[in-house]
């Protein structure tokens, strides 16, 4: 009894000391619920029903959603296939030539700053516009692109009117917005500590040594919080492919990506596959925490100033 009254005490003196802090942080806190939890849980609830739509109430309740996901439905694969040839080449590309950006601009020169700022600058812009900006350039009879190849006498491309030159299209164009990166791995590389290259030069160490055995260890915090962001969202590309495409997933279904397959089969209103939408969705959800736990698993290469 006595145990019980003196945590109650200190629970009313906790809520006393910090009901501020409270007040301030429970916006937050019900934007998440409203927004983020109460919505997930409503779709794992609808993903057990194999008819459901925003007008009509689900039936069929049970794991036939399952059955036509692994079974029935090819272009659930065909989704999984684009989606995941996507991520394998775009992560480390995107990671390599972002890395190689912020090694060249982290230099001391004058004026180094208008470059990192002209570099970046395409990531601010938001990606409808991103997408709708870039399907102009690439128009084969009228963008600026085939102008270009064009005048340097190169042939034209075909870019998404044609199967084969979709995803190639797709990855050199992702390749616009490397400057999000660059910054972040500008932000490591300026947290390692001069003295190390210092003791290196020293040791008679030229660059490609200082930077394998310096630069890269040191980065690997950096090289690890990118890998897991990166692969989230490849496995999520959806904005981009959408607009680029004018909403379809390109020609012969070469950018339907996981996220577009899901995005077609919620709003196939006459289908009233919004239940096996949610279904297909939450199979994203377990593939990306399943890699996310891998890569977690198997961080031990990931160095940390203090272990040293």
């Amino acid at each position: 009894m006595q145990h019980a009254a003196r945590k109650k005490r200190s629970l009313k003196k906790f809520i006393k000391d910090n009901w501020v802090g409270a007040v301030f942080v429970a916006p937050v806190f019900i934007g998440i619920a409203v927004f983020t939890a109460w919505p997930m849980l409503q779709s794992l609830y609808f993903s057990f029903f194999s008819e459901y739509n925003v007008i009509s109430p689900p039936t069929g309740f049970g794991l036939l959603n399952l059955r036509r996901m692994f079974v029935y439905d090819d272009d659930l694969w065909k989704a999984i296939g684009v989606t995941f040839t996507y991520a394998v080449i775009n992560v480390p590309l995107t990671m390599v030539l972002s890395f190689m950006l912020a090694v060249l601009l982290n230099r001391k020169h004058k004026g180094i700053g208008v470059y990192r700022v002209l570099i970046y600058l395409p990531v601010i812009i938001p990606v409808t516009v991103n997408g709708l900006l870039w399907r102009n350039v690439t128009d084969v009879q009228y963008g600026i692109a085939n102008k270009f190849l064009t005048t340097l006498g190169l042939p034209a491309s075909t870019f998404f009117e044609e199967a084969a030159s979709c995803m190639p299209s797709f990855i050199i164009l992702g390749l616009w917005s490397l400057g999000g990166g660059m910054i972040l791995w500008l932000s490591s590389l300026k947290n390692v500590p001069q003295e190390l290259y210092e003791a290196a030069e020293i040791d008679g160490a030229n660059a490609a040594v200082r930077l394998f055995r310096i630069t890269i260890p040191m980065c690997t915090p950096m090289i690890f919080y990118n890998l897991v962001m990166n692969i989230i969202g490849a496995l999520q590309t959806f904005g981009t492919v959408y607009t680029l495409t004018g909403g379809s997933s390109g020609k012969d279904n070469a950018l339907l990506f996981w996220m577009m397959k899901i995005y077609n089969d919620a709003f196939d209103i006459n289908g009233a596959t919004m239940g096996y939408a949610c279904a297909v969705s939450w199979l994203l959800f377990f593939v990306i925490a399943i890699l996310t736990a891998v890569v977690f698993k198997t961080s031990r290469w990931v160095f940390y100033g203090e272990e040293a």
